[in-house]
């Protein structure tokens, strides 16, 4: 998904450790034990590249030290001692293509590193670990392949959990103790985190990190992981190059950042794209992209900003196309609107349990924004501003998949009407992967009519339930 989110997997854990083989670059390990990648040579001009892939590994191998040693848990004097030592023993023995300002800096760097996550770092270190859990000092756990599993990883106390998060909040600018018990941040590598203090936690310090791969999912990554089908991608971005409002909606880690990162590479390179988040974390391929990101009251209880204002401020930007992260609040009411006068093409996403909840809790968010209108009156404003609601879900099995594309079509006295385009259908279980597939109930949706309006192609063929044609199931189906 070229526009995509720093995503965490979405696939079942077969399809998703092939894909970070896939993606994993081959390399080239000299006598140094230093990484280059093939055809590089001394000789090539050297780039700053060089000096973070080495690092890289240099800091892989001094948490394995680390590690082997029994430091995690240690003093940060004794780690420092210990980094300082290692890069000294490599800088002398090993023939590092990097200049003497890149030496001087390079064990400092690499106790940063070492320091600011404690014994949390092989994990981070990890590619296929999307989510850390720190429940206590002694209960560690990650979600890896869509699977949460306890870990080994310990820390020494409660007061070391509690030091590793007091570390995070400082490095960006953020304070947490007990007259504010409660921190979301971001790290620098666009790590989501989570972190609270007792007494708002009873048990002990807790520490909740949502990592995002390095490498970012595409829209063809997606239907190899079997999120959802061609047909379904074609349409949906097909949808989106018409400029149809959509929302995506689903639980927690069901992939809807993910969805709408991919989608976003239908949106044409010449339109302005205001992205609207809680945290930063989409990064789109167009070029004309300006990322707004809320910002959360200092010390002394000022300075809040929030997605609703960041809403109002983007409708005087110019945009094209607004993005919102996630509509959890007041805001809905200001997106509706903007959908409404002008802005066709807006993406957002909401927490549901599926479509139907999805427009509920739309109207439910609008009244929260401290306007009085009668619920008539809300529920034709989210008529008329959707197109589609697409409802992703993460199965029992840990796949992530497209569960329903649903069209909103109007109104029915009171009640919106949603009819289902595509739908995922489980048909039983194969071990503990869940066996399913993907379906199209032959309704042609009406952003057909759009877009034939328009000049564009669409073959119905896509639409046509799979007993009139020859049926096309994902693979993580």
């Amino acid at each position: 998904m070229s526009a995509a989110t720093r995503p965490g997997p979405a696939g079942g854990d077969d399809d998703v450790r092939a894909l970070f083989r896939q993606r994993r670059p081959r390399r080239e390990v000299r006598r140094t034990g230093v990484a280059r990648a093939p055809g590089s040579g001394r000789d090539e001009p050297r780039s700053r590249t060089d000096y973070v892939r080495i690092k890289a590994d240099l800091q892989e191998r001094v948490l394995n030290e680390i590690q082997e040693r029994d430091l995690l848990g240690a003093d940060e004097d004794v780690v420092s001692r210990a980094v300082h030592e290692f890069v000294r023993r490599v800088l002398g023995e090993e023939d590092l293509a990097i200049n003497a300002v890149e030496r001087e800096r390079l064990a400092d760097e690499l106790v940063e590193e070492a320091l600011g996550i404690g014994p949390l770092a092989p994990l981070m270190s990890d590619p296929a670990v999307t989510d850390i859990l720190v429940n206590g000092h002694d209960h560690v756990y990650i979600e890896r392949f869509g699977r949460l599993e306890r870990t080994s990883v310990r820390f020494r106390d409660d007061d070391h959990v509690q030091r590793i998060i007091e570390r995070l909040a400082m490095r960006v600018g953020r304070r947490i103790d007990q007259s504010s018990p409660m921190v979301d941040l971001r790290l620098p590598d666009g790590s989501r985190v989570n972190a609270t203090l007792p007494p708002v936690s009873i048990d002990g310090p807790t520490l909740s990190i949502r990592r995002f791969g390095k490498a970012r999912l595409r829209g063809g990554d997606l239907l190899r992981l079997g999120m959802l089908t061609e047909d379904m991608w074609e349409f949906l971005g097909l949808a989106v190059s018409a400029r149809a409002n959509v929302l995506i909606s689903g639980g927690t880690g069901a992939g809807k950042s993910t969805l709408l990162g991919a989608l976003a590479e239908a949106i044409p390179e010449d339109e302005r794209i205001v992205t609207i988040e809680d945290v930063a974390e989409l990064v789109l391929d167009q070029e004309h992209v300006v990322r707004l990101e809320t910002r959360p009251a200092n010390i002394e209880g000022r300075g809040t900003i929030t997605t609703r204002d960041l809403v109002v401020n983007a409708l005087r930007m110019r945009p094209t196309r607004i993005l919102v992260g996630e509509v959890r609040s007041g805001e809905a009411l200001d997106m509706l609107q903007a959908m409404n006068t002008g802005h066709e093409g807006s993406l957002g996403t909401v927490h549901a349990n599926s479509a139907r909840d999805a427009l509920s809790r739309l109207e439910t968010m609008v009244l929260m924004a401290g306007i009085e209108l009668p619920s008539r009156a809300i529920r034709e404003q989210i008529t008329s501003a959707l197109d589609l609601v697409v409802h992703v879900r993460r199965f029992e099995d840990g796949v992530r998949r497209v569960s329903a594309i649903s069209e909103v079509t109007g109104m029915e006295g009171s009640t919106p009407l949603l009819q289902d385009v595509f739908v995922f259908q489980a048909q039983g279980r194969a071990g503990r992967r869940l066996v399913g597939q993907f379906q199209p109930t032959g309704i042609v949706p009406r952003v057909v009519e759009r877009l034939r309006g328009q000049g564009g192609e669409v073959s119905l063929a896509m639409f046509q339930p799979h007993g009139e044609r020859p049926p096309q199931e994902g693979r993580g189906a």
